[in-house]
């Protein structure tokens, strides 16, 4: 009985939107794709404005941070767990992208560094793209499910969603009022010092804070998930504490303390490999010129497992081109050809560059540097941008270094690749501007060819429709003439 209500129910709404499709006029034609235009070129404009204003797409941030989870969607940013095993580590680190925007490991001090350069020319230095992406890094690592919990954390969980650096920095300063909290010293040590030594001072106060609450909470962490949430924070921030302090000790020229900090955190968190402390370590240690010690860690993370990057690509070529460089000379080379510790210097530099090509235009100073972002592409215009900030001075230490590079870099081939930062049009900007063309130009044919359009209508609504009368008469030639009818009936 209930099969016959479907069907009759079925077969009602096929006969009335049957007759409400034949008793369309153009006229309805017009209305629909006058209002579909304005529509979607309400939804262009938005859009526009949008990311003018934020630098991102606002329906493409929407489908990332809400639809995305409920499709089953993985955020590939999210930290990794640090009690997981070392074979596990290293897989998903396999596993992501080279295209993955990564954390500058040598980013600079908002307050201290980037703020200078607003001081001095009125521009900003860093795109309202790369502070979005710092934002949600932010809430990433210092944030948790946990922290209505504790008042200070509360109040900083929603600065770190505050786009206006006053009211961030004035709601640190609110947490500090309430307790002893280490997110809100490291906000303002990055944003609100103005010198290294200052940022270094409340950094200081920040791992006195840090190191109590990872304390608690790594005794609690086994106590169910949410403690297992709130140790991971808690890790996360003590590490991040703890790097910078080792950078402020490197910018202050005590660079043989930073890489003792630096060595002791990878040993203490082996498994927070996302952070690329390495990195760190290795300016630090060409900063000392000690190559034996570069070379030992080049060997543990330029491995064919781990994703590569500009610092590591191009430090094994320095330090190949080192052996070679002070008596390199590109005329003796082409009469009596390389020797055997000269072609190899030659193969990796083609290796970095097949890597990055971008980064020799900017050791030669063939193209000008600027401030480094917060966040580089591997591979792209950004990654050669802070590489070559930090690194052009080891290059120049080393005598005929440059020189070398020079001679060998333009035989590499090497593919183009993308460039960062730079305000692209989005997929759904340029999607919305290609759907308000299309519904205005059939607005306009609409209105100068109404009939004309209406056939077109009715002929393409019939060709949609074609299943279900295809349908609808296979199930005709099935059903009984008296049950047909009665399902027919209205």
């Amino acid at each position: 009985m209930w099969a016959v209500c479907w069907g009759k129910m079925i077969m009602n709404t096929y006969v009335i939107l049957s007759m409400f499709l034949n008793t369309l006029t153009p006229k309805f034609y017009v209305a629909l794709t006058g209002t579909s235009s304005l529509i979607s070129g309400l939804i262009l404009i938005f859009e526009w404005w949008y990311f003018r204003k934020y630098g991102t797409s606002f329906i493409e941030q929407v489908s990332v941070s809400h639809l995305r989870p409920l499709l089953g969607g993985v955020d590939s940013s999210s930290p990794t767990n640090p009690n997981t095993s070392n074979g596990e580590a290293d897989s998903n680190r396999q596993s992501v992208s080279e295209c993955k925007v990564w954390r500058n490991p040598l980013n600079l001090f908002r307050g201290a560094e980037y703020n200078r350069y607003t001081w001095v020319t009125g521009r900003e230095p860093l795109t309202y793209y790369d502070m979005n992406l710092s934002a949600q890094d932010h809430q990433t690592f210092f944030t948790c499910d946990s922290d209505h919990l504790r008042p200070a954390d509360a109040i900083m969980q929603k600065a770190w969603r505050e786009r206006n650096p006053q009211a961030r920095i004035s709601a640190a300063h609110e947490a500090l009022e309430l307790e002893d909290c280490a997110t809100a010293y490291i906000l303002l040590a990055e944003e609100e010092a103005t010198t290294i030594m200052e940022a270094e001072r409340l950094f200081k106060q920040a791992l006195k804070a840090g190191e109590g609450c990872y304390r608690r909470s790594q005794q609690l962490q086994h106590h169910g998930t949410q403690y297992e949430a709130q140790h991971r924070r808690d890790t996360n921030v003590l590490v991040y504490i703890k790097r910078r302090l080792a950078m402020c000790s490197r910018k202050l020229g005590r660079t043989r303390e930073a890489v003792k900090m630096m060595r002791d955190l990878m040993k203490e968190f082996p498994l927070l490999s996302m952070f690329n402390i390495h990195e760190n370590l290795l300016e630090s240690l060409l900063e000392l010129q000690n190559y034996a010690d570069v070379q030992a860690v080049l060997a543990k993370y330029d491995d064919i497992s781990l994703p590569k990057s500009a610092t590591i690509c191009y430090t094994a070529a320095l330090l190949k081109a080192r052996a070679v460089s002070d008596k390199f000379s590109p005329e003796a080379a082409s009469r009596r050809g390389l020797s055997t510790a000269e072609m190899n210097a030659v193969e990796a530099i083609h290796r970095a560059v097949e890597f990055n090509p971008h980064v020799p235009k900017y050791l030669l100073e063939m193209k000008s540097l600027i401030l480094p972002p917060e966040h580089i592409l591997k591979r792209g215009d950004s990654e050669a941008i802070a590489y070559a900030f930090f690194h052009l001075q080891h290059w120049k230490r080393v005598e005929g270094a440059l020189n070398l590079l020079h001679c060998t870099w333009e035989g590499t081939v090497f593919h183009e690749v993308s460039v960062y930062p730079k305000k692209e049009l989005p997929f759904f900007i340029l999607f919305t501007a290609g759907l308000c063309s299309f519904t205005a130009m059939l607005a306009l044919l609409t209105h100068q060819f109404p009939e004309l359009m209406g056939v077109f209508a009715k002929a393409f609504l019939s060709t949609l429709f074609a299943p279900l009368n295809f349908i609808m008469e296979k199930v005709e030639s099935i059903l009984p003439s008296s049950l047909w009818h009665q399902l027919t009936r209205i």
